[in-house]
Parts: structure tokens; C-alpha cells; sequence
């Protein structure tokens, strides 16, 4: 066992793990953040995106000692207690859901990406979003609502 310390959603802790622990096991089986998904466990699909160090990764392909010493946001780390995300209220408000299994991910990377482009178009969305798929919606309430955020301007 080897010991990772790290800050998950603005909180220190700290688990004891196999060193060959995928970060998003350490998240749902050992911090019980069950937000983030497991969909593929090939980095295809994106629905266990996360923030590193405010930049989006596939959790599944990441070792959770590659976290070490750095700082996770995960979906739950988004709402401000009782106060959805803009992101979260984007999609809320634009039907940017169906079954919800790739809204974390969807989330996650949007956040990332609008950090780097607070203003972009649909195309730049779309192509933003390529790591995700979605098996529900195709896609369009997806982008609405990103945009959305954008435009409000509260996304970031």
C-alpha cells in the first residue's frame, strides 16, 4: 500500500492504495465521490473527467498517484453548497440532459474548456467535446447549454 494525499473539491485527504489505482477508483471507491463515472476505462467516452489542477483529465487513465500532492475537482466540487454551478444551472435550464450518466464529464470538460474561451462558438464547442460522447441527447441541448454559460458570462 502506498499513501496519496491530495486536495479533492478544496478538502484535504489522504487514502492508502494499491499503487496501481486508477485516480477515478480513488474518487468512488475510496473517497465515495460517486459523481465522477466509469463508463469505458479507456479514456473514449469521458465520462470520468475531472479538474487537475484546473485542467481536464480522464480519470480512468490516470494513476492516483499521478494526484499526488495536487488539487481534484470533481462534480460535487462545482455547486457552491445549495447553489448549483452556472455550468450545472446551464444544463439544468437547456434540457442539457437525458439519462445524466455523461453529464459529470460533459460538465467537467466544459469547465476546463471555458476557462481557456470564455466567448466560443458552437464550432469550438462541439470540437471541444470531442472526448465526450453522449448516447442520449445528440448533442445539441449539450452545446446550448455550454453556450448558454458562455454567454451569461458566469461559466468560469
Amino acid at each position: 500500500m502506498t499513501r496519496v494525499s491530495l486536495t479533492i473539491n478544496g478538502e484535504p485527504r489522504a487514502a492508502d492504495i494499491e499503487p496501481r489505482t486508477l485516480l477515478v477508483y480513488l474518487i468512488r471507491d475510496e473517497l465515495k465521490l460517486t459523481g465522477t463515472n466509469v463508463g469505458c476505462d479507456t479514456s473514449s467516452c469521458g465520462s470520468c473527467t475531472v479538474l487537475l489542477d484546473g485542467e481536464s483529465v480522464k480519470s480512468c487513465t490516470l494513476l492516483a498517484l499521478q494526484a499526488d500532492g495536487r488539487a481534484v475537482t470533481t462534480i460535487e466540487g462545482m455547486a457552491d453548497g445549495g447553489t448549483l454551478h452556472p455550468l450545472q444551472d446551464a444544463f439544468h435550464r437547456n434540457h442539457g440532459l437525458q439519462c445524466g450518466f455523461c453529464t459529470p464529464g460533459m460538465i467537467m470538460a466544459a469547465a476546463s474548456f471555458l476557462r481557456e474561451n470564455a466567448s466560443p462558438t458552437e464550432e469550438q464547442v462541439r470540437e471541444a467535446l470531442e472526448g465526450n460522447l453522449c448516447r442520449c441527447t445528440g448533442y445539441q441541448n449539450i452545446v446550448d447549454s455550454i453556450l448558454d454559460a458562455a454567454q451569461r458570462g458566469e461559466a468560469t
